[in-house]
């Protein structure tokens, strides 16, 4: 236990194993849903179900335990919602594209985004980005996992007069959500540890009473082969010969690479592990979140990424890779358990996602917003990432405005070299995404 202590230095970081533990399982089961939500989007391309459920996991603990132990960051990664449906809705189904290509285009982004990540480009653009700008990241993802919170648990839904408006109380799935919210929000003014995973727990229980969750069909379930998928990214790799195909690698590079380098400003940040505006061991943590999206493609998913969830672990004290670490290993372990999992659907996590955007909108307070050439681009930023649901369109949003609003301040020799590169970079990723 000592030499575990040590290595990931957990007195320095103010907290403990069983700290972590409590941190990664927090953070596995607000993240569990991924499991089953990946393998129907990438099934609807023709994928083999089972097969994308094994690799969901193994990609996703890979990653997580990469992190961990290469990085020390309490932070989880696993394929991404939104790419998934990218690949499957657009390029898959929209444009007609064989699944293996697909893969094939994922694999040869994630070539391009590990020699960005080894020519130290990513950790340029995190140093570049102005602290402002960063507590607006943070406060941005915590907004945009709040709203992920309300709609999954059905407190909000679509209206086509409105877009959005509030849920139904009819509906008596809201009522798990509403119940596991109340009770996290007691637990957390209480100051009771671990109130988050507590709250979900109470709210898994409570949709089981009511005859909402069904509970689960049994305890362990075979592990389904990977063999339909695996390889298939390398195998097919000529596939990559059209100008078609190119706009879909780009595509692929860009939204990951901005909305992975995004989410992890973002959770350094509500972790306090920012250091002078600059994030300590940047390079390995972005060696391991490169890494694992080759590896997922190689075994045959769409980009894996930063998952914002894992603002749900540090919420509850995870402040190192042992957090990232056991997330990794639960994900394993959910190869054969899966069973059980169907108990946390996404009413039932819903309150952790919703009071962990409460914890992270705290961000907010660090804008100077007195200052318009900062609060505008910060606010956009902030509010665009859950009105676009997207990390890296709110992103880019804020670093367009950005080097504008500097110039009418008078403030232009304060806009550093890369940040006018981003403001290139987003207006391209911008047109990139627009092309047909």
């Amino acid at each position: 236990m000592n030499s575990i202590s040590k290595f990931f230095h957990l007195d320095e970081n103010h907290t403990s194993f069983k700290t972590e533990l409590l941190a990664g399982l927090t953070t596995f089961v607000s993240m569990s849903y991924i499991l089953f939500v990946n393998p129907n989007v990438l099934g609807a391309s023709g994928m083999d179900k089972g097969a994308l459920f094994t690799v969901t996991a193994l990609s996703a603990a890979f990653t997580c335990i990469v992190m961990g132990l290469v990085a020390n960051y309490p932070i989880a990664s696993a394929p991404t919602l939104g790419l998934n449906a990218f690949f499957t809705y657009t390029v898959c189904l929209g444009m007609h594209v064989k699944w293996q290509t697909a893969l094939a285009a994922v694999f040869v982004a994630s070539i391009l985004f590990i020699l960005l990540t080894i020519f130290k480009v990513r950790e340029m653009i995190i140093d570049a980005i102005p602290a402002d700008i960063k507590y607006a990241i943070s406060a941005g993802i915590g907004l945009f996992i709040a709203f992920i919170g309300l709609q999954g648990g059905k407190l909000i839904q679509n209206s086509d007069s409105t877009l959005v408006t509030i849920g139904g109380l009819n509906n008596p799935t809201v009522w798990i959500t509403i119940f596991g919210l109340i009770v996290t929000i007691f637990l957390m003014i209480a100051r009771v540890p671990g109130a988050i995973f507590i709250g979900m727990i109470a709210a898994a229980v409570f949709g089981v009473v009511i005859g909402q969750v069904p509970m689960p069909k049994g305890v362990i379930s075979s592990v389904p082969s990977i063999a339909p998928t695996f390889g298939q990214a390398v195998f097919h790799i000529s596939d990559i010969n059209t100008v078609q195909m190119w706009v879909v690698v780009f595509t692929f590079l860009l939204v990951t690479f901005f909305d992975t380098t995004g989410t992890l400003i973002g959770l350094v940040q509500q972790a306090g592990l920012m250091k002078d505006n600059k994030m300590p061991r940047a390079g390995e943590a972005l060696a391991a979140d490169s890494s694992g999206m080759l590896v997922g493609s190689v075994l045959g998913t769409s980009p894996v990424g930063a998952f914002v969830e894992s603002s749900s672990g540090i919420a509850v004290g995870g402040r190192t890779g042992l957090t990232a670490v056991w997330v990794g290993i639960f994900f394993l372990i959910s190869t054969i358990f899966s069973p059980i999992l169907s108990v946390f659907t996404t009413q039932v996590t819903a309150p952790a996602l919703i009071i962990v955007g409460v914890l992270m909108a705290e961000n907010l307070a660090h804008v100077h917003w007195t200052n318009l050439e900062i609060a505008i681009p910060c606010f956009l930023i902030a509010i665009g990432m859950p009105l676009t649901y997207s990390i890296s369109d709110g992103l880019g949003w804020g670093l367009i405005v950005y080097p504008v609003s500097m110039i009418a301040a008078k403030r232009f020799k304060e806009i550093t070299p890369m940040m006018w590169i981003l403001f290139v970079v987003f207006i391209i990723y911008y047109v990139v995404l627009n092309v047909k």
